[in-house]
């Protein structure tokens, strides 16, 4: 179970002898309790929503996600989304970690980005991937197109991120201490009008961490609403394609089988909307 899990569960009283503040200091020589409820119910409901499954086992599937589709459940996208869906598709074969019984979203991708997810069926396969993601062992590449073409081929940022203090829907690289350490490797692989292909390689997975660096390096993804920026011709062909979305695609996921222990590497080819918009800023 993650920290914040344990932490809920002694301040709810689960603890025996009772302690409800986990910040207590023990001398290091008793023995407590812990008593770990079961998962409860699901509130989201089951919905057949077509899923492009990549691979899966018993313990954990890999979902080629469509732009547009949200992963969980929130305000303003309370069904339609992925979890509906693996709740239609994975039956009662449900991670309970978090306690509550529903699909274990691991990670997740903005709902305007396409691309690669894992999800885990089982609790096993869910601390397993917890693991590797917090150790930074998880394969992750995006490709991008950005604005502007920048100068070098390849580059690094370090940069910590956290809710922007001046708007809270917006993230921002942070320097004092709030934020939390965020790292993305980039190569540009292509070089188009005013524009480029880049991949992101994430060490770390932050929300919005490549809208946020290459922002800060002053080419931010094309057609992003939030970290983007206007220009006469890429807005233009926007509108021309009808393409509504922030320019990303999840396009490469490597891990572990958590259960296995095999290497397991996967690729999602460029959806088409960004492909044609590769071809419109083609030199």
């Amino acid at each position: 179970m993650s920290r914040e899990r344990v932490k809920a569960l002694i301040r709810s009283g689960a603890l025996e002898p009772a302690v409800r503040d986990p910040a207590t200091k023990v001398r290091g020589d008793e023995n407590f309790r812990l008593a770990v409820p079961e998962a409860e119910p699901a509130h989201n409901e089951p919905q057949d929503i077509p899923l492009k499954i990549v691979f899966e086992d018993e313990h954990l599937l890999v979902v080629d996600k469509p732009a547009g589709l949200v992963v969980h459940p929130a305000a303003g996208n309370r069904d339609g989304t992925l979890v509906n869906a693996l709740l239609h598709h994975c039956g009662g074969s449900l991670s309970g970690i978090g306690g509550v019984a529903r699909p274990g979203i691991v990670h997740r991708i903005d709902k305007d980005t396409s691309g690669l997810l894992v999800v885990a069926k089982t609790d096993v396969a869910h601390e397993g991937l917890a693991k590797q993601f917090a150790a930074h062992s998880i394969d992750r590449r995006y490709l991008a197109i950005v604005s502007g073409v920048p100068k070098a081929n390849e580059g690094k940022v370090d940069a910590p991120l956290a809710r922007s203090s001046a708007n809270r829907k917006k993230i921002a690289i942070v320097q004092d201490g709030r934020g939390k350490r965020a790292v993305t490797h980039w190569k540009r692989r292509g070089t188009l009008r005013d524009a480029a292909l880049v991949e992101c390689r994430l060490e770390t997975g932050r929300t919005h961490q490549v809208r946020v660096h290459m922002a800060s390096l002053g080419h931010p993804l094309i057609g992003d609403p939030v970290y983007g920026r206007s220009g006469k011709t890429h807005d233009k062909i926007l509108k021309e394609l009808g393409f509504r979305r922030q320019a990303l695609h999840a396009a490469e996921l490597g891990f572990t089988h958590p259960v296995t222990k095999s290497r397991l590497s996967f690729s999602s080819p460029m959806p088409p909307d960004m492909q044609e918009l590769m071809r419109q800023l083609g030199v």
